[in-house]
């Protein structure tokens, strides 16, 4: 497959938006297409004259319970036409574990000039691939539209036609590469292995549509307690060996570290991060300012409190609890550092013992109380911190896969999804169907309250929401929650909110698929004023949905059509993918004008996908983010 837009079209792209732009800038000058600068990125002495790109990486919500690859390049390409490679080595991904979170996979010193595409190599030789099934994890095959099972490939990097990356000396740009899955494959679970049809794409925004969490990862190069930074090699996902540049973490007095299992806060954890010494693995989670590519770190771990550094480690969710052994869903395992025969897998369900001298953690939490593993209940994720796996000797025990008596876990924000039932002061209890993108149906919660009577009960969960505002909210409607399952034992309430978003504002995607061949006619109206949906187009496959947070809707099954609009505020991206092309805009009408232009009655959609906010009284899809494939 072709996924490029042709030399020629990148290059006049290029030409006419710097024409537009000008040519100078007086706090900041453009560099023009590629203006030879004293800036040599192997030479320390002239980064002065140098820029930085910092590369992100993320993924939206999708099927997929695994989706680990390798990505055996990424490159950058000037207006001029220079290649820059921005990593030259091998490293493996799982692109799932960044629905929710960008990782900064690169920091690299660049010359100043206009970049406009780019390239991304991935090899699915050894790819790990696991989609849900009823519940459960299947394996599964990646291939292309003709089901040819993929082996490797190259993805485009292409910007929209409003945002270049403009980079100029002694500053950093921030580029964010949203490979979405959800969008780019039609899952078929029927077969073993499942089948992923896939029509891969990367879309790259400079001004990211979706602002997350940043995490840093990498060892230690240097602590500046004066400024209250410190600064690590860039290592991205579990790489262990690679550099893919320097990057400065700053941190505040209510930063959070924990640091070989001990807790500190703020200049008290720099310290303790000096002290640890140069080399010493580290993984930050904060947010990166867009004004000045800033990155301050809310919670940083370091030495053996990195999982897999000294100890074995598995993260998930926990659905089952027999006593003091914990079944993981959703497991990955990350072996330590010593055990160079393994690698990070994912295994979906892992057993876990736990014991007294077990330590827990929770983010956020602060030691400001003891924590113990009486506060480990279903639905929890966590990450688990052990020795080495043993297998149990007892025949009447579970089978112990993961030995963490004395090792630590970590609890993470938790998230729920479900459909309010009642709404009282300080309280809303739900129906819930989902804890971390996984059916509520696989958590066991016997033994979450005193007794059987007061277990959490799905049908009736009962969320603790303190003085969170809940405006909007009624019975039937969606409703998404981050916070804490109660202790174990302790329920009632079953849940601690610490954020919860009602239906008005709950994220919505459109997904509608148009069959192999596609269809001529996907819209009944297509202008600047809003695309309304022929939701019954008989060419329609089985891909038809609006999911609203964790409620389904069915296209077909609603009154009327439904009308797609862009959203008023706040940044907006659109794509159009073909064969051989992606073209990106920022602006609605230039989205809508290609599109219309495109559907000349012989070309065919065969897809499209939205992410934005669904209002159901008038059956209108208000998008920030649109894509479509069609078959040129």
């Amino acid at each position: 497959m072709n996924f490029a837009i042709t030399r020629r079209a990148t290059l006049l792209l290029a030409a006419l938006i710097l024409a537009a732009c000008g040519g100078s800038n007086s706090s900041s000058p453009n560099p023009g297409p590629d203006v030879a600068t004293a800036c040599d990125p192997a030479d320390p002495g002239t980064h002065a004259e140098c820029g930085t790109i910092l590369i992100g990486l993320t993924d939206a919500d999708g099927d997929f319970l695994n989706y680990t690859v390798n990505v055996s390049g990424l490159t950058l390409e000037t207006a001029n036409g220079r290649i820059v490679d921005v990593m030259p080595a091998s490293t493996r991904v799982n692109f799932t574990d960044y629905v929710d979170v960008t990782e900064l996979v690169a920091a690299v010193v660049v010359p100043p000039a206009t970049y406009v595409a780019g390239t991304i190599s991935l090899d699915y030789s050894d790819a790990e691939v696991v989609v849900e099934a009823g519940g459960i994890g299947k394996d599964a095959v990646v291939t292309d539209l003709n089901d040819i099972e993929l082996t490797q490939t190259s993805l485009d990097i292409v910007l929209s036609n409003r945002d270049q990356l403009v980079v100029t000396k002694r500053r950093a740009h921030f580029l964010q590469l949203d490979f979405d899955l959800a969008a780019s494959h039609i899952v078929d679970v029927t077969p073993t292995p499942a089948r992923a049809a896939s029509e891969a794409f990367i879309v790259a925004e400079v001004h990211p549509v979706d602002e997350k969490d940043i995490r840093v990862r990498g060892p230690l190069a240097d602590v500046s307690l004066d400024d209250m930074t410190y600064t690590v090699a860039v290592r991205p996902f579990h790489d262990r060996v690679n550099d893919f540049g320097r990057f400065p973490v700053h941190v505040t007095n209510d930063t959070e570290f924990e640091i070989d299992g001990q807790v500190f806060v703020g200049a008290d954890g720099l310290v303790a991060l000096d002290a640890a010494g140069r080399g010493t693995p580290t993984i930050a989670k904060g947010t990166l300012t867009t004004a000045d590519r800033v990155f301050t770190a809310d919670l940083v771990l370091a030495g053996s409190s990195v999982p897999g550094f000294e100890h074995d480690a598995v993260v998930g969710n926990i659905i089952k609890r027999d006593g003091n052994f914990l079944t993981v869903r959703g497991a990955t395992i990350i072996p330590r550092d010593a055990a160079t025969d393994r690698r990070v897998h994912f295994h979906d369900d892992v057993v876990v013992e736990v014991g007294p001298d077990t330590k827990v953690f929770r983010d956020g939490h602060r030691r400001l109380t003891v924590l113990s593993i009486d506060d480990l209940s279903i639905g929890q994720r966590v990450t688990i911190r052990g020795n080495q796996p043993v297998a149990s000797t007892d025949a009447s025990a579970p089978q112990i896969l993961f030995d963490a008596t004395q090792g630590a876990v970590r609890m993470h924000v938790t998230h729920l999804a479900g459909v309010v039932n009642t709404v009282m002061p300080g309280q809303t209890d739900i129906t819930l169907h989902a804890i971390d993108r996984r059916r509520a149906d696989i958590f066991d919660f016997a033994g979450t309250g005193p007794s059987p009577d007061l277990d959490a009960d799905p049908m009736n969960y009962e969320v603790q929401t303190g003085s969170l505002a809940l405006t909007d909210m009624a019975a039937g409607k969606p409703i998404v929650a981050w916070g804490f399952p109660t202790a174990w034992g302790m329920a009632p309430p079953d849940f601690t909110g610490r954020s919860v978003i009602d239906y008005s504002d709950v994220r919505s995607a459109l997904g509608v698929g148009w069959g192999q061949a596609g269809t001529i006619a996907p819209f009944v109206v297509t202008d600047v004023t809003g695309l309304v949906l022929d939701n019954q187009n008989p060419d329609i496959d089985q891909r038809h949905y609006i999911k609203q947070g964790p409620v389904l809707i069915d296209l077909t099954s609603l009154d009327s059509n439904t009308t797609i609009v862009p959203r008023e505020t706040g940044r907006m991206l659109f794509s159009i993918k073909t064969r051989d092309s992606l073209r990106l805009y920022s602006d609605w009408g230039d989205f809508v004008t290609d599109l219309a232009e495109s559907l000349d009655g012989a070309t065919t959609a065969r897809a499209m996908h939205a992410y934005g906010q669904f209002d159901a009284d008038s059956n209108t899809f208000t998008a920030a983010k649109m894509g479509i494939l069609l078959l040129e």
